[in-house]
């Protein structure tokens, strides 16, 4: 009879696992790293499987509805308008050389996201969701490209990936999610760590009275030439106007 004793407790251990198999690993504080870059790397593959060059990001209130008061509907109308439009006309139903532009890419949720994600359904052309993990669980709206429907736990990575491929930003009425969206890509442009991209801000009205943008240039907060980043709509005809009059050229990235 042998005195060899089992090896059962050493194959049952958690560090006899793969580390990549490892789970309780791999959600470890010391992976924080490599969880922020599987997050960048899933993302990236999968868009330029679809040959996604460059985006028109929509921001705007998950609260908007389509059923919901008059100005809300209205919002939400020119937003799903807007997503079709861009799409007919800026490079993402054609894939010339494997190759996609201007392709319409929101936080993946309801509300304006949805409205502009739909717009581009209604063209046939693909759209991107990159929605994030909440408290209070955020399902993806069913008008994304579903190989282009993400889902990120960190802010960071999911503001990085809506910035990385924008041509334009185009923003709806919103609140403290979109305010937060929005001053990250006026920063980036302030500063020149991001290339010149138009910022269309829809509904004038709207924004002027939430924010006091002259107040913060008379205060010397800002520069009167940052009063120049962004521009206003009032329709989806306007936005696309505005666009292209800022430089943006259907079917090309922009440097």
């Amino acid at each position: 009879m042998s005195d060899r004793p089992d090896n059962g407790p050493q194959m049952a251990s958690p560090s006899y696992r793969l580390a990549a198999l490892d789970q309780d690993f791999l959600l470890g504080d010391s992976m924080r790293g490599v969880r922020f870059q599987l997050e960048y790397a899933k993302a990236e593959d999968a868009l330029r499987a679809w040959g996604v060059r460059s985006t028109i990001v929509v921001f705007g209130s998950a609260r908007i509805r389509e059923t919901g008061p008059a100005h809300q509907r209205r919002w939400y109308e020119e937003a799903r308008a807007f997503g079709r439009i861009a799409s007919q006309r800026g490079g993402a139903l054609k894939s010339d050389g494997g190759v996609r532009d201007n392709v319409i890419a929101t936080g993946g949720g309801p509300g304006a996201m949805e409205a502009a994600n739909r717009g581009a359904h209604d063209a046939g052309a693909p759209t991107i969701g990159f929605n994030i993990t909440l408290p209070r669980e955020q399902e993806p709206n069913p008008w994304t490209t579903p190989d282009l429907t993400f889902r990120f736990h960190y802010f960071a990575m999911r503001k990085m990936h809506l910035a990385m491929r924008a041509n334009a930003l185009v923003v709806f009425p919103g609140g403290f999610g979109t305010f937060d969206e929005l001053f990250e890509i006026l920063t980036l442009r302030q500063t020149g760590k991001s290339p010149p991209i138009p910022v269309v801000l829809f509904n004038e009205a709207f924004w002027r009275e939430v924010i006091g943008f002259e107040r913060l240039a008379e205060e010397g907060l800002i520069g009167r030439d940052d009063l120049k980043l962004f521009r206003f709509a009032e329709d989806a005809e306007g936005i696309w106007a505005q666009l292209l009059d800022c430089g943006l050229k259907p079917g090309v990235e922009i440097k």
